[in-house]
């Protein structure tokens, strides 16, 4: 139902224009928050991992992601606006957690799209590891600010078959020996 089966081992389940009208089709559906988890809980056998990447929005669309997850990775990107709405979106998890879904659990934060040559980018990555370290967890591995990332993404291809050896992947393979370590 929707799912691709991509070239490089990964199945993909991709958002389309059609889903930014769901928000408001779902305002008056019936237990319209376990829609995504309804759906995901009739594959999670077929799969060892299922990853739900959400717009930065607090939206019904969101929701419904806590709602189907077990965890919750959270990237944050090393600027003003990101930092502000992380205790808007650790609120919400607070309530989803205490309402829809008991065993959701934070794993922690990731820093992205970090550019250190600047005093920006380490004064707000030093916030945050000040303000969340030690509630909710950094992860140690950073994602850096990259072209080669947004190239990847314009191909349509991931950044491992697009460029292996840059510093993004290799940042994306060492945030993924974390998660799993």
């Amino acid at each position: 139902m929707g799912i691709l089966h991509h070239s490089e081992g990964v199945d993909v389940l991709p958002a389309n224009i059609e889903l930014s009208g769901l928000e408001v089709a779902l305002v008056n559906v019936m237990s319209r928050e376990v829609i995504l988890k309804n759906y995901i809980d009739m594959i999670r056998d077929r799969y060892d991992w299922i990853l739900i990447d959400c717009m930065p929005s607090l939206g019904m669309m969101t929701i419904n992601a806590l709602v189907a997850a077990d965890e919750v990775i959270i990237p944050v990107q090393t600027a003003y606006l990101p930092v502000k709405g992380l205790s808007m979106l650790l609120s919400t998890i607070t309530k989803v957690k205490k309402m829809l879904n008991r065993d959701l659990k934070v794993r922690g934060i990731v820093l992205t799209m970090v550019d250190f040559r600047t005093n920006y980018a380490k004064d707000i990555a030093e916030t945050i590891r000040e303000t969340y370290g030690s509630k909710v967890g950094i992860f140690k591995s950073v994602i850096p600010l990259s072209v080669k990332a947004a190239e990847a993404s314009s191909e349509g291809i991931s950044i491992y078959k697009h460029c292996p050896n840059s510093k993004v992947a290799l940042a994306f393979a060492d945030l993924t020996k974390e998660v799993l370590g």
